[in-house]
């Protein structure tokens, strides 16, 4: 059996929303392929939900967006359970200007300063359709925005494309990150845009704090609604 993923992520990224596709030789139910499924995965896997795809559907091709989400631990003591769930960013960050930083990215732009270098793509235009910084959101219930203690250290920034470009966005956290710690302005990352070279946008943030954690279809087929 073939299982087909809506994308790859580069060790020690989490995927909260992740989809998968297969065909079966014997006819069972949603509910039945989540349970024999969960059988037998390890436990650091699961399945949520499962349901009957139309003739065709391919999990990557037919992705009209995915959402990323980058956690970070604002604060000099990080958390030791939020150590493998993201980013230890120590001294104050100007979460505002970040914030409007971010929605610079916001648009169809080429992304090639955003890439990780030696990548082989056809375009490195792609469309961003939200970027934004969300901290200590209260009224927000995903664990995936508020930390499970609550602390209002955590930051967290989402963004929402058509596509990414390998380390897409690692390279604009950390990008981001550049200008909170005050080392770089908020029109840098426009410059960066422009620049198309690698060089000229921030590092790449560590791996562990970023989540795949929405794959849209432009249908009822979506993951981590």
């Amino acid at each position: 059996m073939t299982v087909t993923g809506a994308g790859r992520t580069d060790a020690g990224v989490h995927a909260f929303g992740q989809v998968a596709a297969f065909t079966i030789a014997r006819e069972l139910g949603p509910d039945a392929v989540v349970r024999a499924l969960n059988a037998h995965l390890p436990h650091a896997i699961r399945v949520i939900t499962a349901e009957a795809a139309p003739a065709g559907f391919h999990p990557r091709f037919g992705a009209r967006a995915k959402t990323y989400r980058y956690r970070m631990w604002n604060d000099e003591v990080m958390s030791p359970f939020d150590r493998a769930y993201a980013w230890h960013v120590a001294g104050p960050l100007d979460v505002p200007a970040m914030a409007e930083a971010a929605r610079l990215l916001e648009g169809r732009h080429d992304f090639a300063a955003f890439q990780a270098t030696g990548s082989a793509v056809a375009t490195t235009e792609r469309e961003v359709f939200a970027s934004l910084i969300l901290r200590q959101a209260h009224d927000e219930p995903d664990p995936l925005v508020v930390s499970r203690s609550n602390h209002e250290a955590v930051v967290v920034y989402e963004i929402t494309g058509s596509g990414f470009l390998r380390h897409m966005v690692r390279i604009i956290v950390g990008s981001l990150v550049e200008i909170g710690r005050g080392r770089r302005p908020i029109e840098w990352i426009g410059e960066a845009i422009a620049a198309r070279d690698r060089a000229a946008a921030g590092p790449t943030a560590p791996p562990h704090g970023l989540f795949l954690v929405r794959v849209d279809y432009g249908g009822a087929l979506a993951a981590g609604s």
